[in-house]
């Protein structure tokens, strides 16, 4: 079941303190309940793969197509549907509902969101240009990027150079965010670190694509107590 995601809302941030004292800065996310709207066997498209249904919307912003779609499934409309591939396809059936819970024994999960937008931005912003010389001949441009193109051959500005533009509002996802703690009764995730996106933003949680061997935030408090308590019994000997 871990290998479905999760759609929720970024919270916003704050910090966690262990026993120890320890200050965690971590990101709150709340998670919405997924229904399982469809289930693609390997006959149909050749893979296996759950369709979710994320949300609710007033039937008076659904088109008539998705209401049809809708009520054969006998299931109310949704915001946002979105497909995840399975290898089995056993624990799926089409009705079910999975929330928070998948997350019970998952330690890292990856991250899915869009950026903050920055809107029309200059070099020096958006691609760490050091800009042009403050004296010496320079005027009026010294934030400016310099020459972009050649001479007569190729006489043109080749696709990918880095100049001013639009900054921000990208897809992008955080890999290996560790689960600090989560509240079921509120449907609530709180992850080490930030997030990209701003509040209130769409994030999609999955459980971590890559095998980390990293230690947790409690694993490392305890390997450094255990350390602690090392030196003690060699002086008692």
């Amino acid at each position: 079941m871990s290998e479905i995601g999760l759609i929720g809302k970024k919270v916003g941030m704050t910090r966690e303190f262990y026993k120890g004292g320890q200050s965690v800065p971590v990101t709150v996310i709340r998670l919405e309940k997924a229904r399982v709207i469809q289930v693609t066997d390997e006959t149909k498209r050749g893979y296996k793969a759950v369709q979710m249904g994320f949300g609710s919307i007033k039937s008076s912003k659904v088109t008539k197509s998705m209401k049809g779609f809708f009520s054969k499934k006998n299931t109310q409309p949704k915001k946002h549907l979105k497909e995840f591939r399975v290898n089995n396809l056993d624990n799926y059936k089409e009705g079910n509902e999975f929330g928070i819970e998948i997350f019970k024994d998952v330690k890292f999960v990856d991250v899915k969101s869009k950026t903050i937008g920055k809107g029309f931005a200059g070099v020096m912003k958006r691609h760490n240009f050091s800009g042009l010389r403050a004296t010496h001949g320079v005027s009026v441009s010294h934030r400016s990027h310099g020459s972009t193109g050649q001479r007569q051959d190729p006489g043109k500005v080749f696709k990918g150079k880095k100049m001013a533009g639009h900054m921000g509002s990208k897809i992008r996802t955080m890999q290996n965010l560790e689960i600090i703690k989560s509240d079921i009764d509120n449907s609530l995730l709180f992850v080490k670190g930030s997030v990209p996106g701003s509040k209130n933003c769409q994030i999609l949680v999955k459980k971590a694509i890559k095998n980390t061997k990293k230690l947790t935030m409690k694993e490392k408090i305890e390997a450094i107590e255990k350390l602690k308590k090392i030196p003690d019994k060699k002086k008692k000997k």
